[in-house]
């Protein structure tokens, strides 16, 4: 890979990430690349006989070849769907970063490549004090933007850009997903974030109802995989 890693991050909860990281691991999967995924960070999940699994950890699993123990892929797995520095706190549970860093680096060691999920959007509180991009910083991986284009897409997505830049984080570019089938004006907001961004999406995913075939990444791909 052009980069060992990528953590893809997105402009709100709910706007496409885990849809856009499982497409983009099927893609370099299929150049032949062992890829490994993770997702630090989970809340809402569900209780099973082995502990809570949560459904986008589980989606990105199907979609890598590099197989390893649920547990390094999610190593904080939360019950209640809230913020996960609630969920943590709920738990008695302490997000330890090195922890996250030594899972990351035991994926890392074993693949190509590892793409990364983080929950919520750039700032979501993971403690009282820090936050995904914290996370991401002590990853030390390149930042993947996915922007869900609905009304107030442009400012989110100028503020997330604007607070990867201040942070000194890598950008490894956006991908644009059409979240809103009725989002108006569609073509002129991609062509402001284009302007705004400083570059064109590596990827324009359409709206997909459910069930839908999800998207096919490789040009996006190829760009994070030259």
């Amino acid at each position: 890979m052009k980069h060992k890693a990528c953590f893809v991050t997105g402009t709100d909860t709910g706007v496409g990430k885990t849809i856009v990281s499982a497409a983009l691991t099927r893609a370099l999967v299929a150049r032949g690349l062992r890829v490994a995924v993770m997702k630090p960070i989970a809340s809402g999940s569900d209780p099973t006989p082995d502990g809570p699994r949560n459904s986008d950890a589980l989606t990105l699993m199907a979609a890598a070849n590099v197989t390893v123990p649920y547990e390094v892929v999610n190593p904080y797995c939360f019950l209640p769907p809230v913020s996960p520095h609630i969920a943590a706190r709920e738990a008695r549970v302490e997000i330890d970063l090195a922890l996250l860093r030594s899972r990351f680096d035991s994926l890392a060691s074993a693949s190509d490549g590892v793409i990364v999920e983080g929950a919520g959007g750039w700032l979501a509180p993971i403690s009282d004090t820090a936050s995904m991009a914290d996370l991401a910083a002590a990853l030390s991986v390149p930042v993947l933007l996915v922007v869900g284009l609905r009304l107030g897409c442009l400012n989110h997505a100028l503020l997330t850009r604007e607070s990867i830049a201040t942070r000194g984080t890598p950008f490894a570019g956006w991908i644009a997903n059409a979240i809103d089938p009725n989002f108006d004006r569609a073509t002129e907001n991609l062509a402001t974030l284009t302007a705004r961004l400083g570059a064109p999406p590596l990827a324009s995913v359409p709206f997909l109802d459910r069930g839908h075939r999800p998207p096919d990444l490789g040009a996006a791909a190829h760009e994070l995989c030259p």
